[in-house]
């Protein structure tokens, strides 16, 4: 059953920026203790968590540990704004274990590493690729309501910039307390926000100097 409050087939829909996400549990990894687990969205709710979904095609493969080390070296700042990340691929739990344990360019991935052989989570964030069975380089950011904020889609072959990433985190994290700002390109964290109004209607260039 559906625990949201749409009226379609949570299984069948691809959720988009701006809906509630529906609720989905993982088997996992965890590489900090070296154990498996479960993930679920509605645990990470109830902590008030920000949830950072990171796809990638495959374990033992090429492109993807490259991804998951920069994802490494901003995990510390990810998680000081209250994120929980948890990197996503058809692999078992299994296989992540080994993947971690050979690849040397894992040795400082200690976020969760969450399982999803099914294609189901895939799928609901329109990543999974039929003919494949592998999910596309996707990266979702989720609100502590359970709210899709943010969206990125590549294809196999071009990795991601984890300090995009961190940028987008750090963006939502502030609109989230300021709700009446928004943060113009290449915003970082400090830098001048916008407060739309009918008076910046055409003013946009005197309203950032």
């Amino acid at each position: 059953m559906c625990d949201c409050d749409c009226d379609c087939s949570c299984e069948n829909r691809v959720v988009a920026v701006g809906q509630e996400v529906p609720q989905f549990e993982m088997e996992t990894f965890d590489p900090a203790k070296r154990e498996f687990g479960k993930v679920s969205l509605a645990e990470l709710k109830k902590r008030n968590k920000w949830t950072v979904l990171v796809f990638y095609p495959a374990d033992f493969t090429f492109v993807c540990p490259t991804e998951l080390a920069d994802l490494a070296e901003k995990h510390a700042a990810l998680k000081k704004l209250g994120a929980e990340v948890i990197s996503v691929s058809t692999d078992t739990k299994f296989s992540h274990l080994a993947w971690r344990d050979t690849e040397k360019l894992l040795a400082g991935v200690t976020y969760t590493m969450a399982a999803d052989p099914t294609g189901t989570v895939s799928r609901m964030f329109g990543v999974y690729d039929d003919n494949s069975g592998l999910a596309l380089r996707g990266t979702f950011i989720i609100n502590p309501a359970g709210v899709l904020v943010s969206s990125e889609i590549n294809f196999y072959n071009v990795g991601r910039n984890a300090d995009e990433l961190l940028r987008k985190l750090e963006a939502n994290v502030y609109l989230m307390k300021h709700p009446d700002e928004a943060c113009p390109a290449k915003w970082q964290k400090g830098g001048k926000t916008l407060k739309p109004s009918e008076a910046m209607v055409g003013k946009v260039f005197e309203a950032l100097q």
